[in-house]
């Protein structure tokens, strides 16, 4: 199942709906063949909840374990970006790359951390747009809503 899609069939979609019932129920449990139980960690349930979500709205997933490596153009393409903006990132030490010959690998866990930081500062330059603009007095009748604090 790694580095493959997985997508559900129509005619499994009625078990899905099913799987995503229970797991709302709170804490659940894995029966074996032999009828034996081992209860699902709260960390796994949560990951099995977002993956039926996601199935249930039709999106197609695919499992990577988060040191894979992966070429510059997935990378981009996982980021959203250019191959060759990438390079210019990698090269101005944005992220963590290693060599495999001449070609450029990036770890996973290093290109979601990027797009965490990226995200972070997005959000935290919108934040500060807004007090400023509430501030100079362009929101009239408007509160900054909670949580819009930087820490």
């Amino acid at each position: 199942m790694v580095d493959e899609a997985i997508s559900i069939k129509p005619q499994d979609a009625a078990h899905l709906r099913d799987l995503g019932r229970i797991l709302q129920r709170g804490p659940a449990e894995l029966v074996g063949p032999q009828g034996e139980h081992a209860a699902l960690p709260p960390p796994l349930c949560a990951l099995l909840k977002d993956i039926v979500k996601n199935l249930e709205a039709g999106n197609s997933l695919v499992l990577l374990p988060e040191a894979k490596q992966l070429t510059t153009q997935q990378a981009g393409e996982l980021l959203g970006m250019s191959r060759p903006y990438l390079i210019r990132l990698l090269d101005a030490g944005e992220m963590p790359y290693s060599l495999v010959g001449k070609h450029r690998r990036i770890a996973l866990r290093d290109v979601l951390a990027y797009s965490k930081r990226r995200a972070d500062g997005r959000n935290s330059a919108l934040n500060q747009m807004a007090r400023d603009a509430y501030q100079a007095g362009l929101y009239e009748n408007a509160a900054i809503p909670e949580g819009g604090q930087d820490e």
